[in-house]
């Protein structure tokens, strides 16, 4: 399914980075985000501390969701997302998992399943990702994951992983 309507359309978006202060990087990005037209923050999780998928030199990471209300295609926003990235100093060396100043990802679009070759909604790994359900579970209890699951089950089933909330 890749026809959106797109009137205004609740997003979450996973924020992710582990060089050059995370927790400034995170901040920084949330307030890009805001800024982008055609957004408008509904709500942001607490950050969370995670220990690194993939290759394991490498920092931890700090991590947040934040849920969106957007009048963005999919595809618009992802780009948008992109931007936001490059401008912080993301680098794409091709190192899946890799360390990086920011890592911004859609993980829902409404309760749209899209299949698109740069974008995959809901994000590819959601379902057992504690640094993505955790936060997400945080902001939005109720949510039901587009062709998962409720997100209270997918949460009962993913073990923390070295996930702590920061104060």
């Amino acid at each position: 399914m890749n026809n959106i309507s797109c009137e205004l359309m609740t997003a979450y978006i996973g924020l992710g980075s582990n060089l050059e202060t995370p927790v400034a990087q995170i901040n920084s990005a949330r307030i890009a985000i805001t800024q982008i037209e055609g957004v408008q923050e509904l709500a942001f999780s607490s950050l969370y501390h995670s220990l690194p998928m993939g290759p394991q030199d490498q920092p931890d990471y700090v991590n947040a969701v934040m849920a969106i209300s957007t009048s963005l295609e999919p595809l618009e926003l992802l780009s948008s997302l992109q931007a936001i990235e490059n401008a912080q100093g993301r680098v794409r060396i091709g190192e899946r998992w890799g360390a990086r100043t920011l890592d911004l990802d859609i993980l829902l679009y409404g309760n749209a399943e899209l299949d698109f070759p740069d974008l995959k909604v809901p994000h590819v790994g959601i379902a057992e990702r504690s640094f993505v359900l955790y936060p997400l579970q945080e902001i939005a209890p109720d949510l039901w994951i587009p062709g998962k699951a409720a997100l209270a089950d997918l949460v009962s089933q993913c073990p923390l992983d070295g996930l702590r909330r920061l104060d």
